[in-house]
């Protein structure tokens, strides 16, 4: 295996999204997942409905999320369905809360903390995944890119809790930092075994908060756009994100540095390249 490439373009507009998902020359057959932010009620930095329509016209895609773990305007399927029908998401195309009906349970025989996840039952009926992710700091990943998109991203509302809580659901907010971190990984080794081949990347760098869309209360990104990134390998995806941060010369760097670095971010891109994800080098391809 050779190194991973990641397409990087500095252009930030939805046609080059699609342009982005043609450079990765792969088809996604079948009825195509779309996985991508809803946005928390109230978060300003989310990414819109029409900056990522023409990508998810391009595949034909049905857009999925999973409700969550904690309060908010996404922890019920009636509430998040009008969430997402409140930011536009329904306008572009259909919706479908994966674990409306249930949750399907993935093994993780090498995982590193947990040895299952439980994902939202409804990803049973797609044959593909298109991942659209939102590179941007988070409080307490670090980061958010590929790997935490599919990882809390595409768990159930009680998969979220058996991540967080490093396969003890009692204890959401208090399990070791780094082993919540391996668990994220160990979720993401689940759904690229599930998909294999046919599941593909993308992430913005774009309204770069060192807040994640989650946020209700978000703040306002103190760093500016970079550009939009595409691969097939994950772990080089947001690699390759985090060292175009690092070398920025933007006065707002160091913001969005301190909360990745105090949250030890990188370990979820370490561990996962450990349990053979994917690889942390690669060949930046720019267009």
């Amino acid at each position: 295996m050779g190194k991973a490439k990641v397409y990087f373009t500095r252009e930030i507009t939805p046609q080059a999204m699609v342009r982005m998902y043609e450079a990765m020359g792969v088809d996604l057959p079948g009825k195509v997942a779309v996985k991508l932010h809803s946005g928390e009620v109230g978060n300003q930095n989310f990414l819109r409905p029409d900056f990522m329509k023409p990508a998810v016209e391009r595949v034909k895609g049905t857009i999925v999320e999973c409700n969550t773990a904690y309060e908010g305007a996404r922890n019920t399927t009636e509430a998040h369905k009008n969430t997402m029908k409140l930011h536009g998401w329904t306008d572009i195309a259909p919706v479908d809360i994966l674990d409306e009906d249930g949750e399907l349970e993935l093994a993780i025989p090498e995982g590193l903390k947990i040895k299952k996840n439980f994902v939202g039952d409804r990803m049973k009926n797609y044959d593909s995944m298109l991942v659209l992710s939102h590179f941007k700091g988070h409080p307490m990943g670090g980061f958010g890119g590929a790997l935490k998109n599919i990882s809390i991203g595409l768990a159930s509302s009680y998969g979220k809790a058996y991540i967080h809580g490093v396969g003890d659901t009692d204890n959401f907010w208090n399990s070791d930092h780094d082993s919540f971190l391996e668990s994220m990984a160990d979720a993401c080794k689940s759904i690229v075994d599930y998909f294999g081949d046919k599941i593909v990347f993308i992430n913005v760098m774009k309204n770069m908060s060192v807040d994640c869309d989650c946020c209700a209360v978000a703040e306002d990104p103190a760093m500016g756009d970079i550009g939009i990134l595409a691969s097939t390998d994950p772990v080089a995806l947001d690699q390759a994100c985090l060292d175009l941060v690092y070398a920025s010369d933007d006065p707002g760097r160091d913001h969005l540095l301190e909360r990745i670095e105090s949250r030890n971010g990188v370990h979820t891109v370490e561990a996962a390249e450990k349990l053979g994800i994917g690889g942390r080098e690669y060949e930046l391809v720019e267009i």
